[in-house]
């Protein structure tokens, strides 16, 4: 599981952005907003509470990892 960690910069990232989503639903009405709008605000908290990101995991295995021989060509 520890190569799924990410970093304290991303950790960061998904802090601003999920506090952004919260304050994006907290301000429109809990009861109002749409069920769907809950995902990546749960999951970017998820990823800061844990430091493992979901998004990145399902990216990874989507499209892969490339290796830093890859990279250089």
């Amino acid at each position: 599981m520890e190569k799924y960690k990410i970093s304290k910069s991303m950790r960061f990232f998904l802090f601003v952005s999920g506090t952004l989503v919260w304050t994006g639903i907290w301000l429109t009405g809990f009861n109002v907003v749409h069920w769907v709008l809950y995902l990546p605000a749960i999951f970017f908290a998820f990823a800061v509470i844990t430091g493992i990101c979901p998004g990145m995991i399902v990216s990874n295995l989507l499209f892969g990892e490339k290796s830093s021989s890859d990279k250089q060509s």
